[in-house]
């Protein structure tokens, strides 16, 4: 029983503590488009962008470049760069609030449309996994799972209690 509910703890940690974000999406040639990410203070952030070939195979055509820039709300220049077809930034917030990933493409006759993939993980999701369980560290992360477990069930018997409580003695 005790595995079944370890399972549902780190499921219901990671939902709330992790944000990724995974988007293709259309951009014409001449125009911007960019993509908000509300980030909370000294929080890891990663992020990677990629024009799709639109002959696969072949080398990718120098129309095909796009510039990008990301940036915080108070104007703070994170990443920046210039006629690329790919990509990637990370950063640590060094501020609360919305962070601007915006894409532009130079003006070509006639217009053409780009398809970039784009990944932007933050938090809990931005955390390199691969490397955190190892063999050896597998019993040790199960006992602070554990210890983390038993004050989350301390602190709800706690929450249980004051509300049964009556308000004025």
């Amino acid at each position: 029983m005790f595995q079944f509910q370890n399972l549902h703890f780190l499921l219901i940690l990671w939902l709330l503590f992790s944000t990724s974000e995974s988007v293709r999406f259309d951009l014409q040639s001449g125009h911007t488009k960019c993509i908000a990410e509300d980030i909370k203070s000294k929080s890891m952030t990663l992020g990677k962008y990629s024009v799709i070939n639109p002959n696969e195979g072949h080398p990718m055509p120098d129309s095909h470049k796009i510039t990008v820039r990301v940036t915080s709300a108070h104007g703070n220049g994170f990443h920046n760069a210039e006629h690329v077809e790919s990509g990637q930034f990370a950063f640590e917030s060094s501020e609360a609030g919305d962070y601007m990933a915006c894409f532009w493409a130079p003006d070509h006759k006639p217009p053409i449309t780009l398809t970039v993939d784009f990944d932007w993980k933050t938090g809990v999701a931005a955390k390199d996994w691969s490397n955190v369980a190892k063999k050896g560290q597998v019993d040790a992360m199960e006992l602070e799972l554990k210890k983390l477990y038993d004050t989350v069930i301390s602190i709800q018997d706690e929450m249980y209690y004051l509300r049964e409580r009556p308000f004025f003695d």
